[in-house]
């Protein structure tokens, strides 16, 4: 038996989310039916991130257990072969040790959240970004985004079914930043709650349209309730960049 560490890439537009469930097609469920094609094993796919519907990743990581001896060349490609036409990549496949859990092992995860912030609507990119008709302003965006750096009490931008056992969460990172014509989000913690991210996006776009200033998101964080943040914004422009581990 051997324990595969793969990276993958994938377009979230078509799945109901990573995590296998009954109302449709997921990204877990996909790699696990390209796994048993390939090994006619039974198998568990375990990922980093239960990425929700919608949401893309670049580098999401997952570890899975195979019994048919194989290198990691045709592990990738078996199962990249059985995967077509789904949007799914693995990028790479690594033997790892029993001890490896994607998920569990995982010390920090880098998010990306994109606003294309102009009047005229996407066609490339329709349904991999926020679609925002008016101009933001990204240095007063991220200059109101800095008070939530560190550990705090997230429960004001934490979703109301966020299962986690507890609000507090430690953020290492929250860089917004003008690239070409979009608005870009880079966001780095060792996990993040139910939203958490899009819950950001959706508050600290209030402060690009000038309707807030950085001591609204102060006091937002404050108040440790969710209806004192701003909505959240929509599963298309995020994206689950990579995942470390030490």
């Amino acid at each position: 038996m051997t324990r595969w560490k793969l990276v993958i890439e994938y377009d979230g537009g078509p799945f109901v989310g990573w995590q296998r469930q009954s109302n449709g097609e997921s990204v877990q469920a996909a790699l696990e039916d390209a796994v048993y094609r390939f090994t006619q094993e039974e198998c568990l796919v375990q990922g980093a991130g239960r990425t929700d519907s919608g949401v893309h990743a670049f580098g999401q990581v997952a570890h899975v257990d195979i019994e048919k001896p194989a290198d990691a060349d045709t592990v990738r490609d078996a199962i990249n072969f059985h995967l077509k036409p789904a949007p799914i990549v693995v990028q790479s496949a690594e033997a790892v040790g029993e001890e490896f859990h994607a998920r569990f092992s995982a010390t920090q995860r880098t998010y990306l959240y994109r606003i294309l912030d102009r009047r005229p609507a996407p066609a490339l990119e329709a349904g991999r970004v926020w679609h925002v008709p008016m101009p933001l302003d990204a240095d007063a965006m991220h200059a109101a985004a800095q008070p939530l750096l560190g550990h705090h009490d997230f429960t004001s931008f934490r979703a109301k079914d966020c299962q986690a056992d507890s609000p507090m969460r430690t953020l290492d990172r929250l860089d917004v930043r003008r690239v070409g014509g979009e608005i870009h989000l880079d966001v780095e913690a060792r996990s993040f709650l139910h939203h958490q991210v899009r819950n950001f996006a959706g508050t600290l776009k209030l402060v690009g349209e000038g309707k807030w200033q950085r001591r609204d998101v102060e006091a937002a964080l404050a108040a440790c309730d969710r209806a004192a943040a701003g909505p959240t914004a929509p599963a298309e422009g995020l994206y689950l960049v990579s995942v470390g581990y030490t």
